[in-house]
């Protein structure tokens, strides 16, 4: 008896594989382990008809594993699907449904599953509920019970209290038997968000993210799939554990481009999670503060429903705005905090609040530079300025991680104390403010001071809530899903730093992330004030903000993509050609713009050299193609490449959707 195998690697191919003697034939979705070439691999038995390979030429399944259950038919299509829409291998999809590979391996095999949630409890009363987050409530409750597919889009203002609102649909899904995934875009969220479910549902969550140790993600991942854990809350990998029954997902903080995978499988979290509802007939609420263009756009096309919480829980305002136009009032020479935000951080400090200042850029400085020669230190192994850590005497490539001693001397001409730090970093933002305010506490948080697993970040937070903290100095991983109820001060040290490049998302970015780091302001009863250093007063993403008139900025931001013909109204697709041999890259990359077919309505934009054109030693070009929303992308660029002959020190990779255009 024969049996088609898909293989967890990064093939396309289900092969064919023999039954020993004596074993009934394995139902679809059972998970196996193969021989493929000379390793042994995992694998699941696939849907597709066995090859006509003769039984001599077979290689024999190696053993079968019964401990978990088979991976359900709705998963598999969905495999299928997201290989076909990533243009990935179906095995490569397969691979990482299979992310805990122990929990069907290992030797010790856990007989009794202690889940990390076994009994969330959905009549636990939550909080009292305004009048419109108890209507926004009825409507997500209502989809989740429903058993049918439904995407709603939760959109409310910050602070509107949207997290107990999509509670009460997680409820709702658990009592009609389901499991529910919450997927969040960062591990700092997902360590903070758990006290707040504990409160509400009696126990801790299933956790999942890349922090996890091997124990915890195999006692996770088998959890998850014999349906003892009934909801789990995860970074964008958490969308492809086995899940026994799905009944709800919600993709906080949907706009947030951190649920873009931009290596191996390059998929977009929130959309996968979408087309998951959809195949199996489920809800999917998206919740966000600063919703994406995307979603807007689908909710005005009637594809999305949505519900709106307009106001702040419990009558707080939205702070005030106010723009610092630098060339009018710069800061002192050498310092980067301007009059009016040192004057505003005074003025808050005396009251006894907090006051946080975002930069969202780690570090001391973003560049190291040579006085004598004009020497910039660069990254060996990409084409990045080494970022200057100071604290640790070291300067860091935040693209590749390479770091080195800082040098006395120019590592050109020689010349010693000539090297200077150019810009500012949070080091060098909390380092003026510790010289500003010598008695306040000054916390630095960004990603490098968390700790892998989320235990100092989750400290510091602490602390801040206590009020142990005065000042605050913060990247992007403070700017959204945090409150601190003596927080009333917020300062953007560079409110233009986002709106720099070629990224057709660039103002959409800075918007939503100053509008989510401004609604840390103000969250309680004490009023919220911003103050946004720019040298662009008057561009329309700064004036949006300091009116809180966010439909005036989308409606002109989505006039500007329809007239230039780009996501939401259009599609991209990116191909990116590298190698360790610059010269074979390019032949290449130049090679597969001359065999692009023509098409009706399709768009071929390069090649050109990436913006990083070295990224780990690898040399990047990139091909770029736009056409319209039912323009048969996949199907073109999928027999584009299959006549194509690249070196094989060369590799092509397709970003469908791309985010990043780097």
């Amino acid at each position: 008896m024969r049996v088609s195998v898909l293989p967890a690697t990064a093939v396309d191919k289900a092969y064919t594989y023999a039954l020993p003697e004596g074993v009934d034939a394995p139902a679809p979705g059972t998970y196996v382990q193969i021989p493929l070439g000379p390793r042994k691999i995992l694998g699941c038995v696939w849907d597709d008809a066995p090859d006509n390979v003769p039984a001599g030429r077979l290689k024999a399944i190696v053993q079968i594993y019964t401990s978990v259950p088979p991976l359900a038919s709705v998963m598999r299509r969905f495999i299928e699907r997201v290989a076909e829409y990533t243009l990935a291998p179906r095995g490569e999809v397969l691979k990482m449904t299979i992310s805990a590979p122990k929990a069907l391996t290992g030797k010790r095999m856990v007989k009794k599953i202690e889940a990390p949630c076994a009994a969330p409890d959905p009549a636990r009363p939550g909080p009292a509920l305004s009048a419109d987050q108890h209507r926004a409530a009825e409507v997500l409750s209502a989809a989740a019970a429903h058993d049918a597919y439904s995407c709603t889009l939760l959109d409310g203002v910050t602070g509107a209290g949207k997290t107990e609102v999509y509670f009460e649909a997680v409820a709702a899904a658990l009592r009609g038997g389901g499991q529910v995934l919450i997927l969040l875009p960062e591990i700092a969220l997902s360590n903070a968000f758990l006290g707040r479910f504990a409160q509400r549902f009696g126990c801790a969550p299933g956790l999942w993210h890349s922090g996890l140790s091997e124990a915890q993600r195999k006692a996770t991942w088998k959890a998850v799939a014999g349906g003892a854990c009934r909801v789990v809350i995860g970074a964008r990998s958490a969308l492809f554990l086995p899940y026994a029954d799905l009944a709800l997902i919600v993709v906080d903080e949907e706009h947030d481009a951190a649920f873009k995978q931009e290596d191996g499988v390059r998929y977009h979290a929130r959309d996968m999670a979408v087309l998951r509802g959809a195949m199996a007939g489920h809800a999917v609420i998206l919740v966000s503060a600063t919703p994406s263009l995307e979603t807007l756009h689908n909710v005005r096309a009637r594809r999305y429903d949505a519900v709106h919480l307009p106001d702040r829980f419990g009558g707080a305002r939205l702070p005030d705005v106010t723009l610092v136009d630098m060339k009018r009032t710069p800061p002192e020479r050498g310092r980067f905090l301007s009059p009016a935000l040192i004057d505003a951080m005074r003025a808050t400090l005396a009251a006894g609040e907090q006051a946080l200042l975002f930069l969202n850029r780690r570090g001391y400085a973003p560049l190291t530079l040579c006085r004598a020669c004009g020497h910039r230190i660069e990254c060996p192994h990409c084409s990045a300025w080494m970022v200057a850590h100071k604290g640790a005497g070291r300067l860091v490539c935040h693209h590749c991680g390479t770091s080195m001693r800082r040098p006395d001397s120019c590592p050109k001409c020689g010349s010693v104390d000539s090297l200077v730090p150019i810009g500012p970093g949070v080091e060098r933002i909390a380092e003026e403010a510790r010289d500003l305010f010598p008695q306040a506490r000054v916390l630095v948080l960004a990603s490098d001071t968390a700790g892998e697993d989320g235990g100092a970040l989750h400290q510091a937070l602490e602390a801040i809530r206590a009020h142990a903290v005065d000042i605050i100095i913060g990247t992007q991983i403070i700017a959204k899903g945090h409150h601190f109820p003596k927080l009333t001060l917020v300062g953007v040290v560079d409110a233009d730093l986002g709106l720099s490049g070629g990224d057709l998302r660039a103002s959409e970015r800075t918007w939503q992330l100053l509008h989510q780091v401004a609604g840390r302001a103000g969250r309680e009863a004490a009023p919220g004030r911003v103050l946004l250093q720019t040298f662009m007063a008057e561009n329309r993403v700064m004036r949006a903000l300091a009116a809180h008139d966010r439909d005036a900025f989308v409606a002109v931001e989505l006039e500007e993509r329809a007239q230039a013909r780009m996501p939401p109204f259009a599609r991209l697709a990116a191909v990116i050609v590298s190698g360790t041999n610059p010269q074979k890259v390019e032949n290449a990359a130049r090679a597969l713009a001359q065999i692009a077919p023509q098409a009706e309505g399709l768009s071929l934009l390069g090649p050109a050299q990436a913006a990083i054109y070295k990224l780990r030693n690898q040399y990047r070009w990139r091909l770029l193609l736009a056409a319209g929303r039912h323009f048969p992308m996949q199907a073109y660029i999928h027999d584009w490449l299959a006549a194509a002959k690249p070196p094989s020190s060369v590799r092509v990779a397709v970003d469908v959707d791309p985010y990043s255009f780097l």
